[in-house]
């Protein structure tokens, strides 16, 4: 059960990312280079996005949904962490790279919580049965 937890969430996250890479792509829902006017983003952003979708929904069919969570959440909460490490946005970029913004940063808090959360803590939960 725990293990059908981690692939639906895996694959979960994995196509909300692949569906936000695709949405970075379209100019209208990217006014200023927000995506819907919130979420800055550019042409890397949205590669990383789909890139990191598909790595999920293939990790909910190889095996590693556990390890796809642990670790892409954990990468997330860096990530969050850094964008607030004035030194380290450039241009409103994290090192000058990768578009971010305030509420990039909150997301990715919020999203490599969850994910983390359910990588490490749901990762060992056992269920007893009585006999």
């Amino acid at each position: 059960m725990n293990s059908d937890i981690q692939k639906t969430f895996a694959f979960a996250v994995g196509i909300v990312f692949v569906l936000v890479g695709i949405l970075g792509f379209i100019p209208a829902l990217v006014p200023g280079g927000a995506l819907l006017g919130i979420f800055a983003v550019n042409v890397l952003h949205s590669v990383v996005h789909l890139l990191i979708g598909i790595l999920g929904i293939a990790a909910a069919y190889t095996g590693l949904a556990r390890r796809y969570n642990q670790v892409i959440g954990a990468i997330y909460l860096l990530l969050g962490v850094l964008g607030f490490i004035p030194p380290l946005v450039i241009d409103n970029a994290l090192l000058g790279i990768v578009s971010i913004n305030l509420a990039d940063n909150l997301l990715h808090l919020v999203a490599g919580t969850a994910m983390v959360a359910v990588g490490f803590a749901l990762g060992k939960t056992q269920i007893s049965v009585a006999k």
